[in-house]
Formats: structure tokens, C-alpha cells, sequence
């Protein structure tokens, strides 16, 4: 039984391992250039020990690919409803999780939403996060703030914003930006204001709940 168990684990840290280098590689030379040799040259191993994990490198991108949407779809479960808190800042307070974590974590957020493999046929659909998203949007309405409506169009306006924003940052870090705290408020704030009744809009900005 121990040996066994030695066997597993070493098998899931091998795994684990081909998958970590295997990220990188991607990431810095994109799918068409990724290649199981030099992922085995990185690994330490020949390629045929590569194929006893994965079958191809589609399987290997798809692999990556979901593993990115699972910490997605983690940070956003992390945000916590606080106890009478105005459902206009609860879907702002979503908006900035999304584009935190595709910031601290560039990686997984490419996978996510900005590297194409021409061979996965899986259809990459946050559909966790993207149903937190539509749940927030309805407490809006159901709060009166949201006019009621598409409710699929309202959460796809602001997930073009907050994935706008979020691919800007990551993929030129180089340009002049403001500084970022003032650039991603006045995004949020600016989708969100757009989907509000006026009178409500009217009243946020006076600064009255």
C-alpha cells in the first residue's frame, strides 16, 4: 500500500511538473510554437515519458486551459456578500475581483481568455463565474437600480469592460498608464453607471445612496 501510494504521488508531481513548465512555454512562445520535444528537454525526460501523461499537446493546452478557468471561478466564489451592502457595490466588488486576479495571476488569465489552440474543441465558458456575474446583475434590478432587461446583454457589456481593461494591462505594460487604481475605478464605475436608471445614476453621483 505504501509503495503505492509513493508511486501516485510521485506520478502527480511528475504530472504537475510537465504542466508547470509547460505553462511557460506557451505563454512565451504561443501554441504554434510550443512543442512536446522541447517540453521533455525542460522536463529532464525523453518524450515518450511526456506521452505516458498526455496524449498530445492539445490535451496538455486543455489541461492548462481548465485549470485556469477552476482559479478563476475560486476568486470569484472568495468575494463575500457583506451583510446589507448595496448590491451596486456588490457587482463593483465583483468587477475588481475578475480584473485582480487576471493581474496578479497573467498566466492564468491568458489561458483563460487569450491563447487559442486551432485543435481544442472545448468551449471556454467561465460559467461559474459568468452565473455570479448575471446574479449580481439581477440584485440590481430586483434593487431598482437596473432597469429590467437583457440580462445576458447587461453581463457581457460589463465583462467586455472589465476584460478590456484587464487584457490592456497585462499584455502592454509598457505604455504610460495612469495610475492603475484611478484607470480600472473609472472603467468599472463608468459600465456600471451605464446600465442604471437615470434617476438612480443621478443619485450615486450626488453621492446619495
Amino acid at each position: 500500500m505504501a509503495l503505492t501510494t509513493f508511486r501516485k504521488k510521485f506520478k502527480l508531481e511528475i504530472r504537475n511538473e510537465i504542466l508547470r513548465h509547460a505553462r511557460n512555454e506557451f505563454v512565451h512562445e504561443g501554441y504554434g510554437g510550443f512543442s512536446m520535444r522541447r517540453l521533455a528537454e525542460l522536463v529532464g525526460c525523453v518524450p515518450s515519458a511526456i506521452y505516458k501523461h498526455f496524449a498530445s499537446k492539445a490535451e496538455v493546452f486543455d489541461c492548462l486551459v481548465q485549470e485556469s478557468l477552476a482559479a478563476l471561478m475560486q476568486a470569484s466564489s472568495s468575494v463575500p456578500d457583506l451583510l446589507g451592502e448595496d448590491p451596486i457595490d456588490r457587482l463593483k466588488r465583483g468587477l475588481w475581483a475578475y480584473v485582480t486576479f487576471g493581474l496578479e495571476n497573467p498566466d492564468h488569465y491568458q489561458f483563460a481568455f487569450v491563447l487559442q489552440s486551432p485543435d481544442s474543441k472545448r468551449l471556454r465558458v467561465p460559467n461559474v463565474t459568468y452565473e455570479a456575474l448575471k446574479g449580481r446583475i439581477r440584485k440590481c434590478i430586483d434593487a431598482g437600480h437596473f432597469p429590467k432587461g437583457d440580462l445576458d446583454l447587461m453581463a457581457q457589456s460589463l465583462w467586455a469592460s472589465a476584460h478590456g481593461i484587464t487584457s490592456l494591462l497585462i499584455q502592454k505594460p509598457l505604455f504610460p498608464w495612469v495610475p492603475r487604481q484611478r484607470l480600472i475605478s473609472q472603467i468599472i464605475d463608468a459600465s456600471v453607471s451605464g446600465l442604471m436608471h437615470p434617476q438612480r445614476k443621478e443619485r450615486k453621483t450626488n453621492g446619495v445612496g
